[in-house]
């Protein structure tokens, strides 16, 4: 708006009640705050300072003195500056943002200005003190202001005079491939003690020594001096399956982290060597927030390896083959597994089996290989022993013996949702 649609009289008249306040004196910057959205293209306190010498010229006397609505605030700007400054010290960013938790005398004292002079042109105090700090900040730093992803928010808190850093997460992507059976992809508490410490878990709190989390942030946590490091993965395998191929995607997000600009090839090196025989990640890329409910939510094929012990042998391998492909293709009624209902809602789910294949058999052993590819979310182990029925069609049930899960690797996760450039960190 142009200071041409208001009467000069009228924005005059309300600075003069401001300034006749019984409350005190006002500061340039709070005065001309007041108007801020009335002309462009100066600072508050520039368009304060006008109004005072307008006021002077018609004879208003004007009273000096600490400010009685910031409370000497936009004196000590530098304070402010100062305080951040020392805050972001330690911290690797390229862009910040600042914000202002107002205190309560403050915001009373807003609140009655905008009663004396209305609020239809104001500005609130912290967007003021947001920007003046932040300029100072960008002019200090080299730094920039950044209003929709920013690295750190610097929050100066003027209930207790002091300044506090929000340090947003870093998050990388990639592929996690596990190659030692019993480690589950995230900590266990202890079913007994959960997580206190007890004897069954030799006062560790944990079900299981290691995750597939806990030896990734073994590795690079400290390389990003974060505070923690939380594992987001897409489905995970069981704690007794390796996972192979082409890994498993995964984002981890690094909290509160001072370093943010970590090389990552160095990463994928570090995991390999730390974890040996154990674990290793590949196609590491900084990403952004987004991508962690992406892949929690994207359906992704899984393909299998699966060791099957025939607990009666099956005479003949084409009777194997015939069972194996009358699979091959079908829809699968899935009751929730046995083993799991301690934690799923009892229910049917309809799964594919998109391909089956019978890699070897040993007839004598009664052992053979079959590799599938599935939905997600279908459970191999059942599908593989019917579980006293409640997966329909199952191997065991069409071979009319019982059959047992020996050993099972995912060999490929087949994410369907490619990562335009659109959702990599820059």
């Amino acid at each position: 708006m142009e200071e041409s649609e208001l009467e000069k009289a009228e924005i005059l008249e309300r600075a003069r009640k401001i300034v006749r306040e019984e409350s005190g004196p006002i500061c340039d910057n709070c005065l001309g705050r007041q108007f801020a959205t009335v002309s462009s293209g100066i600072t508050n306190k520039k368009r304060g300072e006008i109004l005072k010498e307008a006021l002077r010229a018609e004879g208003e006397e004007l009273s000096e003195g600490k400010c009685w609505l910031c409370n000497g605030l936009f004196d000590n700007l530098e304070d402010w500056v100062s305080k951040a400054l020392e805050a972001l010290h330690d911290y690797e960013y390229d862009n910040f943002l600042v914000g202002t938790k107002v205190s309560g005398l403050i915001a009373e004292n807003e609140e009655l200005m905008w009663e004396i002079a209305g609020a239809s042109f104001a500005e609130p105090l912290k967007a003021e003190l947001n920007r003046e700090v932040g300029k100072r900040i960008e002019r200090e730093t080299g730094k920039i202001a950044e209003f929709d992803r920013p690295e750190i928010v610097v929050i100066l808190n003027l209930w207790t005079d002091e300044v506090e850093l929000q340090v947003n997460s870093v998050f990388i992507y990639g592929r996690y491939l596990k190659f030692l059976r019993g480690i589950p992809q995230t900590k266990w508490l202890c079913r007994k003690c959960h997580g206190r410490g007890c004897e069954r878990c030799n006062f560790t709190g944990k079900m299981y020594a290691e995750s597939v989390e806990e030896l990734i942030k073994g590795s690079i946590l400290n390389e990003f001096r974060g505070e923690d490091m939380v594992l987001h993965g897409s489905g995970r395998e069981d704690i007794d399956a390796r996972m192979l191929g082409s890994g498993r995607p995964f984002v981890v997000e690094l909290k509160e982290p001072k370093r943010r600009d970590v090389d990552l090839r160095m990463l994928e090196q570090k995991v390999k060597e730390e974890n040996v025989g154990k674990l290793q990640v590949t196609g590491l890329q900084y990403v952004k927030r987004e991508v962690v409910a992406r892949i929690k939510n994207a359906k992704a094929d899984k393909t299998y390896r699966v060791t099957v012990q025939l607990k009666a042998g099956v005479k003949k391998e084409d009777d194997l083959r015939a069972a194996v492909t009358e699979l091959n293709g079908a829809e699968i009624a899935q009751r929730t597994p046995t083993r799991v209902l301690h934690r799923r809602a009892d229910l049917v789910r309809k799964r594919r089996v998109y391909e089956m294949k019978l890699m070897n058999y040993a007839t004598a052993t009664g052992i053979c290989i079959i590799e599938i590819k599935c939905d997600g979310g279908l459970y191999i182990k059942e599908l593989i022993s019917g579980d006293a029925g409640r997966t329909k069609p199952s191997l065991g049930a069409l071979l009319g013996t019982e059959v047992e899960v020996k050993e099972l690797d995912v060999v490929d996760v087949g994410l369907d949702i490619p990562l335009d450039s659109s959702f990599y960190a820059v």
